[in-house]
């Protein structure tokens, strides 16, 4: 049976491959697409799920969550991502609604509805709505099969130094989710950074062809040009469909027990996730970190992705 996933996420360069990832991959089945600011302001972020669902064929509910951290000013990443989220390209055209409910609503309906484990959760961007979600309704942390996020890093940060974006947005949220009791693994930077799309990546996708390619070279490409010009990296990783390609085989990706927190107080660490790694953790330990990437597994499973969406799109 596929399995069952709710997308969190800020659309986004990498968030919308991320859809397109979970919507493409039969292993998955997307029950619902929640947004939350981040990447960039809530309406753009909203407008690109709903742009990037309608090119994808994607019939789940898009619903629109928090606008705001829990308590942090709200901050974007739109040197990265580009004024409208996904970059110098010109969004799909929107050919479905928006759901009328909150994405917290939508996360909680979902997930009670459901039978106990067997709904994933994904967020792939700052973890705002999950921890509402959490503090609205506890229960959920029973039913949940697992937390797969896209988020932190154990040997350096984007954000801050030692701080990851999607935590370092909302490091409350973040450290609710991480302690909330059920199974986390935490796909962070030290894991995304070697999902890197080289020039062969790129040559692979322009091989798909069609508008599903075009608009993921697109935004690929400034991508590139935004990790060019920060002298950070020669080719974009992509942080955030890795959290998919776990759900979808597990295999792709080693992972670890390690206890997580992540620091809120600190003057110069505050958003830095925590993982204690002196001494190998017992079974009790719910919590996972990312560690080494099969990077030609991963990109077969976004190229797959890709020419189903590209091959259903020409039906």
């Amino acid at each position: 049976m596929p399995r069952q996933i709710i997308l969190d996420c800020d659309p986004g360069l990498d968030d919308a491959v991320a859809i397109m990832l979970a919507e493409g991959n039969p292993e998955v089945e997307l029950l619902a697409v929640t947004t939350v600011g981040g990447n960039q302001v809530l309406d753009k972020v909203t407008h690109n799920a709903l742009a990037v669902g309608s090119l994808a064929g994607v019939t789940a509910p898009i619903a629109a969550g928090a606008g705001h951290p829990l308590l942090e000013p709200m901050q974007d990443a739109g040197h990265v991502h580009g004024d409208s989220g996904l970059g110098g390209v010109t969004p799909p055209p929107v050919r479905r609604d928006l759901d009328p409910r909150h994405a917290v609503d939508v996360i909680l309906e979902t997930v009670m509805s459901r039978d106990p484990g067997t709904v994933t959760l994904v967020p792939i961007g700052p973890l705002t709505n999950i921890a509402l979600a959490v503090r609205r309704e506890p229960r959920i942390v029973e039913r949940v099969f697992e937390v797969v996020l896209m988020g932190g890093a154990v040997r350096g940060g984007n954000q801050s130094p030692v701080a990851e974006f999607n935590i370092a947005c909302d490091p409350e949220a973040a450290q609710i989710v991480v302690t909330a009791g059920w199974p986390v693994t935490m796909v962070g930077l030290d894991l995304t950074h070697q999902a890197q799309a080289t020039e062969d990546v790129f040559a692979r996708i322009a091989e798909v062809g069609g508008p599903v390619a075009d608009l993921t070279l697109g935004m690929l490409s400034f991508y590139r040009d935004a990790y060019r010009a920060s002298g950070r990296l020669d080719h974009p990783p992509l942080h955030d469909p890795c959290a998919v390609a776990h759900v979808i085989d597990p295999g792709v990706m080693t992972t670890r027990r390690a206890p997580l927190q992540v620091e809120l107080t600190g003057t110069l660490t505050r958003g830095m996730t925590v993982a204690d790694l002196r001494f190998p953790a017992d079974e009790s330990c719910r919590t996972r970190i990312a560690e080494t990437l099969d990077a030609d597994r991963f990109w077969d499973l976004v190229l797959d992705a890709l020419h189903r969406l590209a091959a259903k799109a020409s039906a």
